[in-house]
């Protein structure tokens, strides 16, 4: 930091270059920003890989979890509650061999509806999740 030398008089004039000061707490300020982690609400849910077709049997029994724009959360076609989903996601897993469980959310429902039926779904455990309708949110 540098000082003045003073002035003719023979006094000391003693000010502080505050340019330097304030370059290194605007690079502190910067370096701060950039390596704090950005927050973010996800539900992780290992999606299904592309794998080539298998010499095993497809299991006929597939369940659908649909959401509609209105938040309405439907079974195979039936309207049901969370407790409900809750309560048939912990059955089909009861079963010799886990069913699929198809998730298709309408395009216009909201996310909160969407994320507290994925969390739900996470929470029972279930391995084999597939996604369906993923081509209405391709216009976006």
């Amino acid at each position: 930091m540098a000082m003045s030398a003073g002035r003719d008089d023979g006094e000391p004039m003693v000010e502080m270059n505050t340019t330097p000061l304030i370059d290194v707490m605007l690079v502190l300020l910067i370096m701060f920003i950039i390596t704090i982690p950005i927050q973010t609400h996800a539900v992780k849910i290992d999606l299904p890989q592309n794998a080539p077709p298998s010499d095993s049997v497809i299991d006929p029994v597939k369940n659908k979890v649909a959401i509609d724009a209105g938040g309405v959360i439907t079974w195979n076609g039936s309207p049901i509650d969370l407790l409900t989903l809750r309560q048939y996601l912990q059955q089909s897993l009861r079963l010799p061999v886990e069913p699929e469980l198809q998730f298709q959310p309408d395009a216009q429902t909201r996310y909160v509806v969407v994320d507290s039926v994925l969390a739900e779904i996470k929470r029972a455990g279930v391995t084999k999740l597939g996604f369906v309708g993923n081509e209405q949110y391709g216009s976006f």
